[in-house]
């Protein structure tokens, strides 16, 4: 049974062989590799991101350089043999070919030297772009929901007046979440795209802003500041997952070190060994040909089983890691149309051996009996006030101890509760209007992490008082998830700034982590386990997984 589930990718296995180890002759602390990078401009830099990568390799490593323009990497990090060196510091261009060979015995050194960049707009993020366009918040909200398929500079780049716009944003509007620029993946459901001319407003904005009647932008590009300071004290590992279509989304770290993803644009679940660089992939079932394929979200239940959604093919399931057994359990029929998007789980079903899951096209939740495969459906956005009911949208769902339902609703901003017992549904107001509130994470107290990706802030939300405590992150942060740590700070990914943040609760102190390239980060997974923590998210862009591992 595990062998037909397993897909057995010997080619892509055969070449992650990982590096030898590092010779013991190589000193106790000692830089594998080390350098200065400078500028005629600036002199010695601070916050270039340098990474290293051998040929061939599904690994590369990055370190950022200090105040005094020093990269180095640890000399567990590289084994010996010959790197290439690439940088990242906006404003700025490296030599194409920056070539370092590591020792097992000395360290190496490669000064880098950079000059100023002829094409700053191909190195903006999307936070960056963010800030460089004008207009008011209201006319820059929509642009939240684009970096979910691919970058704003898109958007800026192109030439489409505003009559192409309105055709072009319902064709967009007509593609699954699951896509990307080379894997469009449009939705059975015709009817949630909308008509051109609902789009008139925000198509002329958007002629406003990008190259449909002028040759160069007529706004300053702005950029944000490189890091300093704390914000360059990580290493960061990257490792390159299949094909160029796999985007690890939801990520879980288990206690062997595993690293188990769903792949957002194939049907797939990936475990990951970064020790022996080995994956096995899980083939997830398709049952509807025509659908998008691709899913997103997984958790464990309390017997370590792994359940997933499928999305737009109308199914949960549930794997269990120990024997590869993947069971299904698809919508029934009368349920089952063009509209499901099933997305999430909420996994308290060891008290009434209920999960619940919920669907995107019609704002349905619905709860699974496991013992008779009975399924119920509610609407819950209909008790929202009447002014809010049409635009509500429930972003995640979530079960806490009692196995009561939390919903984030994504529009308008709330949190709402089905109760498991009475089914009575409950909403707040999140502090911040129109938040945004997305994904969640709930703690053994029933107290709620919720990130709000338009009101950029973590909120906690105590169950019990019913009561919210909202914590700002840094401009342009626009959270997808966050967690706190076993110190008590909060971790966030975002899908502008390419940053990873650490945020200290009791000071509002943030740490920025600059990642090598553009990451689109979705799920983060904290792991505790580690000293200091140890920080993974998937590259959902970028085909990869990523570690931070911070230096204190």
């Amino acid at each position: 049974m595990r062998g037909k589930l397993m897909l057995a990718l010997a080619a892509v296995v055969a070449a992650m062989v990982f590096p030898p180890a590092i010779d013991a002759v190589r000193a106790q602390g000692q830089s594998a590799l080390t350098g200065i990078v400078s500028s005629q401009a600036e002199g010695k830099m601070e916050g270039v991101v340098v990474t290293a990568r051998r040929p061939g390799s599904i690994v590369q490593v990055s370190v950022t350089t200090d105040a005094e323009g020093r990269y180095s990497f640890p000399q567990n990090r590289l084994a010996p043999g010959e790197y290439t060196l690439s940088i990242r510091a906006v404003g700025y261009d490296g030599a194409s070919q920056i070539k370092a060979t590591v020792s097992n015995k000395n360290t190496a050194k490669a000064d880098i030297r950079l000059d100023k960049t002829k094409n700053l707009s191909a190195q903006l993020s999307n936070a960056e772009w963010m800030m460089s366009i004008p207009g008011t918040e209201e006319q820059k909200a929509p642009l939240l929901n684009c970096v979910g398929c691919h970058t704003l500079e898109r958007v800026v780049r192109s030439t489409h007046d505003s009559d192409e716009w309105t055709h072009v944003i319902t064709r967009m509007r007509g593609y699954g979440a699951v896509s990307q620029p080379i894997k469009p993946q449009s939705m059975l459901d015709r009817n949630r795209a909308g008509t051109p001319e609902q789009y008139r407003k925000l198509a002329d904005y958007l002629a406003t802003i990008n190259l449909s009647a002028v040759d160069r932008w007529p706004y300053e590009l702005k950029t944000l500041a490189r890091p300093k300071g704390r914000d360059t004290r990580a290493v960061v590992t990257e490792y390159d997952m299949v094909r160029p279509t796999t985007e690890p989304h939801d990520v879980l770290v288990d206690k062997e070190g595993n690293v188990w993803y769903t792949d957002f644009g194939e049907m797939f679940i990936g475990k990951f060994n970064p020790a022996s660089l080995k994956l096995v992939e899980y083939p997830i079932k398709k049952f509807k040909e025509k659908a998008p394929t691709g899913l997103l979200s997984i958790e464990y239940d309390r017997d370590g089983k792994i359940w997933f959604d499928t999305m737009y093919q109308g199914a949960l399931g549930n794997l269990d890691p120990k024997t590869g057994k993947i069971t299904y359990y698809p919508l029934p029929p009368e349920y089952n149309d063009d509209t499901v998007q099933l997305n999430f789980t909420g996994l308290r079903h060891d008290v009434d051996g209920k999960v619940w899951t919920k669907s995107v096209g019609t704002q349905h939740i619905f709860r699974l009996d496991l013992a008779t495969k009975k399924w119920e459906r509610f609407h819950p956005t209909d008790t929202l006030p009447p002014s809010q009911v049409k635009n509500a949208a429930i972003y995640q769902v979530i079960a806490d101890s009692q196995n009561n339902l939390w919903m984030a609703e994504f529009t308008e901003g709330h949190l709402g509760k089905i109760d498991a017992k009475t089914t009575q549904v409950t909403w707040y107001p999140t502090p911040t209007p129109r938040a945004r509130a997305r994904r969640m994470v709930i703690d053994d107290q029933d107290r709620i992490v919720v990130t709000e990706y338009r009101g950029n802030q973590v909120a906690v939300f105590d169950t019990k008082t019913e009561k919210f405590v909202e914590y700002k992150l840094p401009p342009h942060t626009y959270p997808y998830r966050a967690n706190f740590d076993k110190n008590g700070e909060i971790w966030a990914s975002t899908m502008h700034t390419d940053r990873v943040v650490r945020l200290d609760p009791k000071t509002g102190n943030a740490v920025q982590y600059l990642m090598p390239a553009d990451t689109n980060m979705r799920t983060v997974f904290v792991d505790n386990s580690t000293t200091p923590v140890t920080f993974w998210v998937g590259s959902n862009h970028d085909h990869r997984l990523v570690k931070v591992e911070p230096l204190d």
